[in-house]
């Protein structure tokens, strides 16, 4: 008679077996209105993750990040800012770390954008890559742990946060600033990859509003034309954007080739008709700064490069509406071995495949550095052709259960990494 599995075992093929509970989370995750900006339904999502984890023993608190702090002008940000801390009891806790909020959905989607289409083994939505799939993939791992009594190494200390794709004050960042995260942190807001994080740049999202008068197009002299007051203001950034591409950053990407500063106009707002003259211009824009940079002085750059464009007695502001900031030697503590050989056993990649490299996509994990947690060990279930912030995000739900047996694999007390 064979020997019966070991409770590491019985919950790895529980999570082996756990597509349709997966695809089921994921569908309840994506229905609730997150998208940012206004993401005005962050109450509704963290109340079904609080009853999700409360059935499973966690004890659940909500944290408002205060209106003074994400509240700024331009930001489009409306409702309170709930993130979720749900803890288990017991040792050593680990941060396990998702965002909640989405990228608005935007055009081209084939299936509807804010619900789950099952397509084979992949599901379609916004968010189900970036980052809502990740949610399930933990809820997945916790249920297994728990379901065949598995002895913790780490206690799991999930953290559902808010405001990551831009926002002013992001949740997990007020989290850090108050002592909630605990010593070091899972980040799940990766790709389904063998990486070892070297770090990633800081992003600023800033808008340029110029303002005039409004008048009649068919009248010399009727108004103040606000778009044509931009346009100097606009080639002078097209011209500051060459001079930022040309910096590079001791970051490398994936590739090995050191990665270099972004300057991308992304938004022009300006006026209603073709004969009323505009009143008011409003210039997006997102700089992709390096970790060596300091944000105040690319700030600073752009602040005079708008100054020496802009027509004389022009009114203007810059405003900047969201800040993430730089992520440098993240794997800088004693967790990270555990947490690659983890990885590796639950994707099935062999330990030399492990690169370290960094990115130009932004993280708030930056704030979470500057707050004094120094160690940010990064997982995921993105891939290139996930379509992340693109028409028809999806995930697959094969990388989910692999992520689900990682986070598993770590917290197990079962699990010796060789």
């Amino acid at each position: 008679m064979d020997a019966p599995a070991a409770p590491l075992d019985r919950a790895l093929a529980d999570i082996a077996a756990g597509a349709d509970r997966l695809a089921e989370d994921l569908g309840h995750l994506l229905a609730f209105d997150t998208v940012y900006p206004p993401a005005r339904d962050y109450a509704g999502l963290v109340g079904w993750a609080e009853a999700r984890f409360g059935r499973l023993g966690f004890s659940c608190r909500r944290v408002l990040v205060p209106r003074a702090l994400w509240d700024v002008p331009g930001a489009g940000a409306e409702g309170d800012r709930v993130n979720l801390i749900a803890e288990l009891p017991g040792p050593d806790p680990v941060a396990i770390y998702s965002h909640i909020d989405v990228v608005p959905p935007g055009e081209g989607w084939t299936v509807p954008p804010l619900a789950a289409t099952r397509r084979g083994g992949e599901v379609w939505g916004r968010g189900a890559a970036d980052m809502k799939g990740t949610v399930a993939a933990t809820l997945l791992a916790v249920e297994a742990a728990l379901a065949h009594g598995l002895a913790l190494r780490h206690a799991p200390r999930v953290l559902l946060t808010t405001d990551e794709e831009g926002g002013a004050y992001p949740g997990v960042r007020y989290l850090a600033e108050q002592g909630l995260v605990g010593d070091h942190l899972i980040c799940l807001d990766g790709s389904a990859a063998p990486r070892v994080w070297q770090g990633s740049f800081g992003s600023l999202e800033m808008q340029i509003v110029i303002r005039g008068r409004s008048g009649h197009a068919g009248q010399r002299g009727s108004g103040d034309n606000a778009l044509e007051r931009a346009i100097p203001v606009l080639a002078a950034l097209m011209e500051l954007k060459q001079h930022v591409e040309q910096r590079s950053s001791a970051l490398r990407g994936q590739d090995g080739a050191a990665l270099r500063p972004i300057l991308a106009v992304t938004v022009m707002n300006a006026g209603t008709k073709a004969n009323n003259v505009p009143a008011q211009a409003v210039i997006g824009l997102n700089r992709r700064y390096a970790p060596e940079e300091r944000d105040e002085v690319a700030l600073a750059e752009i602040r005079a490069a708008v100054a020496g464009a802009v027509p004389e007695g022009t009114q203007w502001e810059l405003r900047v509406t969201g800040h993430l900031a730089a992520v440098l030697d993240a794997d800088d503590g004693p967790h990270w071995p555990r947490w690659q050989a983890a990885c590796a056993r639950a994707f099935g990649w062999p330990p030399e495949s492990f690169r370290r490299y960094g990115g130009t996509g932004s993280s708030d994990m930056g704030w979470v550095q500057r707050a004094g947690l120094k160690e940010i060990m990064i997982g995921g279930a993105s891939r290139p052709d996930s379509r992340v912030h693109g028409a028809d995000e999806r995930v697959r739900l094969a990388d989910l259960q692999s992520l689900a047996a990682a986070i598993l694999l770590y917290l197990a007390v079962d699990f010796p990494p060789h």
